[in-house]
């Protein structure tokens, strides 16, 4: 993984860094889902899933939900699954291929249904969110869940580095960094753990963190 640019952080800043990196998925979405299609991340939903109380099957929103790979999957798991993507090219192809409802929202201009969800499933999505606006996110996600509902977040980790890697923004929150924005949201953390299983810390470049709604 890559050192991302130093961005000026300015507010001005924040649209333009997520147009641009809605612009790369607009012109890469065939090759992405090609790359990415068969990816597991089973133990990733797993963790959302067993961290949900309640009987099943659950309402899930899959923020972030691209060509809709782990849509499908909720959805012959037998839950009710709505995704959520800004890139036009990921929402068409996640309501042919899932046949779920997708929603079509930049992250910056949410606007999601009060106590909708009982998970929020954001697999490699939230750290595309430059850290200014990641406070209102994280609210908006709060307040979509069911009292006591569980967000999970997988997000690549780093030293708090935040910019532009080639097209795409993101924020590279290390495990202090990140309780710290997900907790003054309103949650709190129930497990975390470092991907790909079974490997050395330095060759675990994902952090997965399961939280629930105070």
């Amino acid at each position: 993984m890559s050192s991302p640019e130093k961005p000026s952080g300015s507010a001005p800043a924040l649209p333009q860094a997520t147009a641009r990196t809605l612009a790369h998925y607009e012109r890469n979405a065939a090759a992405y889902w090609s790359g990415t299609r068969d990816h597991d991340v089973s133990q990733n939903l797993a963790a959302l899933l067993n961290a949900i109380e309640g009987e099943p099957p659950y309402s899930i929103l899959d923020f972030g939900c691209g060509p809709g790979r782990d849509l499908l999957r909720l959805r012959r798991l037998g839950h009710e699954a709505v995704g959520l993507d800004g890139t036009k090219e990921f929402v068409a192809m996640a309501r042919a291929y899932s046949g779920c409802e997708v929603l079509h929202q930049d992250f910056l201009a949410l606007d999601l249904p009060a106590g909708r969800f009982d998970g929020v499933f954001a697999n490699a999505s939230l750290f595309h969110v430059p850290s200014a606006a990641l406070p209102e996110v994280l609210r908006k996600l709060h307040a979509t869940l069911k009292p006591r509902g569980v967000l999970f977040a997988s997000n690549p980790r780093g030293n708090n580095e935040e910019g532009f890697n080639g097209e795409r923004y993101g924020c590279f929150h290390d495990l202090e960094a990140w309780r710290g924005y997900v907790g003054a949201a309103g949650f709190t953390e129930i497990e975390h753990y470092y991907r790909p299983p079974g490997l050395p810390r330095d060759q675990q470049p994902w952090l997965a963190t399961v939280w629930r709604k105070s």
